[in-house]
């Protein structure tokens, strides 16, 4: 992993940091987390598996320092790296889409369900909901996936054509000393 992989990654988290702290909250004290989206932008646009990582660890935590839901730090920690490995599975699945928007806004909306499933689940387990999972579910999963497939569809060409300019995801030359 190079140094300008992990600027732009951390370039990534701190947006998904500003955009979730300042995204008003409903539904009992959740909202749309646009870590999410961030970090799916990561993955699409770094697909390796050391990024997707660090990315998915860091966006948890960060998102779970800055929830509004209560109790919510330890399932968000628990539910990026579980959606991250998912949706990085499904991304390598879909080999020959990898570079159509049809295809990274699909893997947006189907990884913010997973993520609002498993946010949920362990939720559950650990703190409690507080409300049924099902009208949880339904007023601010389902929303949330909305929101964070349009912002996808609104990020993925410009974060493409910034990519493709300053030529970030090449491999940098390695010299040989001897």
């Amino acid at each position: 992993m190079n140094t300008k992989n992990l600027v732009a990654l951390s370039l990534l988290v701190g947006m998904g940091a500003v955009l979730h702290a300042v995204m008003p909250g409903f539904g009992a004290g959740m909202k749309p987390d646009m870590m999410l989206t961030m970090m799916f932008l990561g993955i699409i646009l770094f697909p390796d598996r050391k990024s997707v990582l660090l990315l998915s660890l860091t966006t948890g935590l960060i998102s779970g320092l800055t929830t509004t839901f209560p109790g919510g730090l330890i399932p968000n920690i628990i539910d990026k790296p579980v959606t991250a490995a998912i949706f990085f599975g499904l991304f390598l699945v879909l080999k020959k889409y990898r570079k159509s928007i049809i295809s990274a806004s699909i893997l947006t909306a189907i990884g913010t369900l997973i993520s609002g499933v498993v946010f949920l689940t362990s939720a559950y387990f650990i703190v409690g909901l507080p409300g049924p999972f099902a009208a949880l579910f339904a007023g601010v999963v389902l929303p949330a996936t909305i929101v964070n497939t349009i912002t996808m569809v609104v990020l993925y060409p410009i974060a493409q054509t910034i990519i493709k300019r300053t030529k970030l995801n090449e491999q940098p030359l390695h010299i040989k000393t001897r």
